[in-house]
């Protein structure tokens, strides 16, 4: 006779199916150390996509200035964003509403930045009002976090820049 032979099951020890505290504390803390230098080139890079789109919004108002004063040269200069935009929707352009740019330009915000048109010299030919100069502005809505510079333009088309984010535009875009 064969002796009875008891089978033994082998379960897993219920501390092998998991991870250890420590090593999730060391996984975590290696996902925080990533984070905190991905973090801020992340901030910087969407500073510098503002800042780029801001420049190339002011190029693109001054380009609109330009062909406002083409198309209606009894009025000279817009004086106004409003004036340049205008819905394409409601009808042929005008004076008051050129289409010359988006719609979301003409409300004066885009990628972190607060547009104007400033500093209009107005004179009268013949009983009308018109435009001669013009400076358009774009400053960050917060400097040090949407952008460090501010942008300027004029009638002459040269687009400068504030290093200090505002308005007093000294330094040439390059």
């Amino acid at each position: 006779m064969t002796p009875n032979r008891i089978s033994r099951k082998t379960t897993p020890n219920a501390f092998e199916a998991g991870f250890t505290l420590i090593e999730l504390l060391i996984v975590m803390s290696v996902m925080l150390i990533l984070m905190t230098l991905a973090v801020p080139q992340l901030l910087k890079l969407r500073k510098q996509a503002n800042e780029t789109s801001a420049a190339q919004s002011v190029r693109t108002i001054a380009q609109a200035e330009i062909q406002y004063n083409s198309a209606y040269p009894a009025n000279g200069f817009a004086c106004s964003l409003t004036a340049l935009g205008g819905d394409p929707k409601s009808g042929a352009p005008t004076a008051q509403a050129a289409q010359l740019i988006a719609p979301d330009l003409a409300v004066g915000q885009k990628a972190g930045y607060t547009f104007a048109i400033t500093n209009c010299t107005k004179v009268t030919v013949n009983n009308q009002d018109m435009y001669t100069s013009f400076e358009i502005t774009a400053v960050p809505q917060s400097i040090g976090k949407t952008g460090d510079n501010g942008f300027c333009s004029d009638e002459n088309n040269t687009i400068r820049k504030d290093p200090a984010g505002g308005t007093n535009c000294t330094v040439a875009l390059q």
